[in-house]
């Protein structure tokens, strides 16, 4: 299977909705009313990104191999260095800024909460998270009527859960992760103390609650940073720094449905996996994979746990990934962040009821999650991906992403390349060998391309590019991989 779960709807750019031609190319900046642009620009030309990169080598810790350009702006699906020098961006940094650079509504948003309220704690409301929350419980239902079971279960009179489930604000998506994972322990309690397993499960686990508190996960899976994101996260180049890890986690085959009853049993509290796997090279889960664990966590009263930070919120090409798999895939928790705020820091978890009302005031917390600044954003950014002409200009930019790649890159199929990934516009090209020589040639010649695991070059635009951008990124890319192809042969 090359590309998996893909499809379009026509081939309407919808520049109107999305955004896409207006302002594309644009490398002027916009300033606020009452400032002169030049006021307000760093004034980047005068530092030498020689400069930056010396301060950065001097008073920031260091923990990322960068280039040496400086990037200082952006406009649409462009960026632009110190030098003046534009890129087509296909890493929307790392599937975040999901409407492009500086657009134009997400600036004005931020420009005028700015000037009211940014940040007030959670010791009090404010008019922001409430609608967000709303939005975000709101789309899922609609997206997706057909479900019934997790996030989307019915109230007791059937009507729709609109009311019961809940959304949780943290500020990135491995702090959702994390509240997730929280989330999950408590409920394992629950189970237990309930004896609800069976009499002899049932009796063990009543004598001691705890018991009910291991986390399944999956190979190739990436869920975060912090130690409890990290310890669900199967890669030992994370991993290994940082051991020993938190206790009672197993890491089970990704799309292996036949170990699942081995690794998910009555101690099981929860299972994390990815739909979508980003940066483990762009795997798609398997129908029946899905349907396995839904099941089998039924099953021994665990719950299951969808990590749709990168997958989620439009780039599969539906406004969840989850949501191109039948309705007995659904899952209990579903965490969020990259995109929802288009680069304001923000994460959620979307609980569905059950787990819902076990969670009771100071159980979990946050400083800066649920501010007014980034809620207002993320108000912003769900109307425009929530949209069904926004998710079918995603579904046809992917498939012409798709046509592209294929056509310019068949020949190397089987050969430099083994294979090419994805939906929508997460798309992944699997190399032999390390691609690092093809991401360097493309961001030289304007692209700019991020890895993944497995020798991948991952392929995350903005969600809103336009069809010219993507044939024109595409075009790069190919010529690209021949450059490299051909070295490699004449060495």
């Amino acid at each position: 299977m090359i590309w998996a779960l893909n499809f379009c709807k026509g081939s309407r750019t919808i520049a109107a909705r999305c955004g896409v031609g207006a302002w594309r190319s644009s490398a002027r900046s916009i300033a606020p009313r009452g400032y002169h642009a030049s006021a307000i620009r760093l004034n980047a030309s005068a530092e030498s990104s020689e400069k930056t990169g010396a301060m950065a080598e001097k008073y920031v810790l260091n923990t990322y191999a960068r280039p040496t350009m400086v990037l200082s702006h952006g406009k649409g699906s462009y960026v632009y260095d110190t030098d003046g020098k534009g890129y087509l961006d296909f890493t929307a940094g790392i599937a975040v800024t999901a409407l492009g650079h500086s657009h134009p509504e997400v600036a004005a948003a931020v420009a005028d909460q700015a000037t009211k309220l940014v940040h007030c704690s959670n010791l009090y409301h404010n008019q922001w998270a409430p609608k967000l929350a709303s939005g975000i419980v709101e789309a899922t239902l609609a997206a997706y009527p057909q479900g019934t079971q997790g996030i989307y279960a019915k109230g007791t009179d059937g009507t729709d859960n609109a009311g019961l489930a809940r959304v949780f604000f943290s500020n990135s998506g491995t702090e959702a992760n994390e509240g997730a994972l929280k989330f999950a322990r408590k409920y394992g309690k629950h189970v237990a103390k309930a004896g609800v397993l069976g009499k002899g499960t049932s009796e063990a686990l009543r004598g001691d609650p705890n018991l009910k508190c291991n986390i399944v996960s999956f190979t190739g899976g990436f869920h975060g940073r912090s130690m409890g994101a990290l310890s669900v996260t199967a890669n030992p180049k994370y991993q290994k720094p940082f051991t020993p890890l938190i206790p009672g986690v197993q890491t089970a085959k990704y799309n292996n449905t036949e170990e699942i009853g081995a690794f998910v049993d009555e101690r099981t509290c929860a299972v994390i996996v990815e739909p979508m796997q980003g940066e483990g090279g762009i795997h798609t889960a398997h129908v029946e994979f899905l349907r396995a664990l839904r099941r089998r966590c039924d099953q021994v009263g665990a719950l299951l746990i969808y990590d749709e930070i990168q997958c989620g919120l439009g780039r599969s090409g539906t406004l969840w990934a989850h949501q191109q798999y039948p309705e007995d895939c659904s899952p209990d928790l579903l965490t969020m962040a990259k995109p929802l705020a288009n680069g304001i820091p923000i994460g959620a978890i979307l609980a569905s009821s059950k787990v819902a009302a076990l969670i009771k005031v100071g159980d979990h917390g946050t400083t800066f999650g649920g501010n007014p600044l980034a809620c207002r954003v993320g108000t912003v950014v769900l109307n425009h991906i929530a949209d069904a002409q926004f998710l079918e200009h995603v579904r046809t930019a992917g498939k012409v992403l798709e046509q592209e790649l294929t056509q310019g890159l068949s020949q190397y199929l089987g050969n430099a390349i083994v294979e090419l990934r994805g939906t929508g516009l997460l798309r992944g090209i699997q190399f032999r060998s390390d691609p690092t020589n093809v991401i360097d040639l493309a961001r030289q010649r304007g692209l700019l391309l991020v890895g993944a695991g497995g020798n991948t070059v991952r392929l995350v635009p903005p969600l809103n590019t336009s069809i010219d951008d993507i044939k024109r990124g595409a075009s790069i890319l190919i010529d690209c991989v021949k450059q490299s192809v051909a070295e490699q042969d004449s060495d």
